[in-house]
């Protein structure tokens, strides 16, 4: 198939020629359960498991042991929130997120809000940015958890996390951050943090494998599983272990814990150069703030056309997305740039652009000169 350029790596990365290397043996000669404690098999298996824990955990700054493997950051999420929910279960309860978070929390708090939580969702600024004077005034004496993502999915826009982790523990509440797409592209580290989840396939891992950090030594207790059956992930998450998917998902955090720094430089310039050929346009606005953002990622939205046609006409040469992948085929204004205040007609004709390691700079004067045409010929033609 002839491919688009690639300029989509919110939604998901490839993996990493390194990274599918070192997954192949398990899928042939190295093939055991992890689980399986009594013969050769299953002890290669868990030692690479394990191997692949420790590498996973350099990357955040954290202990081996506070990492729980997962499907994927959406389980992560779900057995992070549900699990507190079912922890205080019977007691009044009351939960703090943002209005601009990714469905896989917000849908979990819509959940447990129908089970009787009381949930307050925080409004953002037309940036994108939170107010933490609002954020600490909405903690009441039952507030069981904060839960608020590191960057944007859709804008690349950085919370502050550690200022947010002190407000958490100056009142004693559990902090849980989605920290996809900021883990393996900015430095990270889950010091002040209670829960967080990463993915391997936003930093060149594979699909179906992800990771919820619990942190340990700490008083604040620990969410209930949501999985039973064996007990495994320390009766975290029971279900074998994607051997293959998590020796791939280390893997992949030891490239980017090398490559990371210099890749964002990088990347940033050439994010930089994107936005400055599309801004040229009459009618063309950068969402979100340019103060604290991911180096790879712009969104913008582009003025007198129709949403619908402008992403359909873009990606039959460049493959971006209008927000997150999970709903990037609605027809509807991102929920995020709706919160941010973007009028509707905007929200629809916005695009995300998110470079990555095989961007070059003749993909981004490609991918200018050709969004401008598809603008132009839009906007003469309506």
């Amino acid at each position: 198939m002839n491919y688009p350029i690639y300029l989509d790596h919110n939604a998901t990365t490839p993996c990493a020629e390194e990274v599918i290397a070192a997954m192949l043996p398990f899928f042939g000669a190295h093939f055991g359960n992890a689980a399986s404690k009594s013969h050769p098999y299953g002890w290669v298996a868990e030692q690479a498991v394990e191997d692949a824990r420790e590498a996973v955990a350099q990357l955040i700054g954290a202990k081996s042991k506070e990492l729980i493997f997962t499907s994927g950051a959406t389980e992560s999420l779900n057995l992070a929130i549900k699990g507190v929910f079912d922890l205080f279960s019977g007691e009044k309860q009351h939960y703090i997120t943002c209005q601009t978070e990714h469905k896989a929390v917000l849908d979990s708090m819509a959940e447990i809000q129908r089970r009787g939580a009381e949930v307050t969702y925080l409004p953002i600024n037309a940036d994108g940015e939170l107010d933490l004077n609002l954020l600490e005034q909405s903690i009441q004496p039952h507030t069981k958890m904060i839960c608020l993502m590191w960057a944007n999915n859709e804008t690349g826009v950085i919370h502050p996390i550690q200022e947010i982790a002190q407000i958490a523990d100056k009142h004693g509440v559990i902090f849980l951050t989605d920290a996809v797409q900021a883990v393996g592209k900015i430095p990270v580290n889950a010091h002040g943090i209670h829960l967080m989840a990463l993915s391997a396939h936003k930093l060149y891992g594979p699909k179906g494998v992800g990771a919820l950090y619990v942190r340990h030594n700490h008083s604040l207790p620990k969410p209930l599983a949501q999985l039973h059956g064996g007990g495994h992930e320390k009766g975290f998450r029971s279900g074998t272990l994607n051997v293959p998917g998590i020796v791939g998902f280390g893997k992949a955090a030891q490239l980017r814990i090398q490559e990371m720094d210099e890749e964002a430089i990088r990347l940033e310039k050439l994010r930089d150069r994107l936005e400055s050929g599309l801004l040229e346009l009459p009618g063309v606005y950068r969402n979100g703030s340019i103060r604290r953002r991911l180096a790879h990622v712009s969104n913008l939205s582009f003025s007198g056309v129709e949403g619908e046609g402008l992403l359909l006409k873009v990606n039959q040469w460049i493959a971006v997305s209008s927000g997150s992948a999970c709903s990037s085929i609605s027809p509807k204004p991102s929920h995020v740039l709706q919160a941010m205040g973007i009028p509707s007609d905007l929200g629809r004709a916005s695009l995300r652009f998110s470079l990555g390691k095989d961007t070059s700079s003749d993909c981004v004067e490609n991918a200018v000169s050709w969004v401008k045409s598809v603008v132009e010929n839009l906007r003469n033609s309506s």
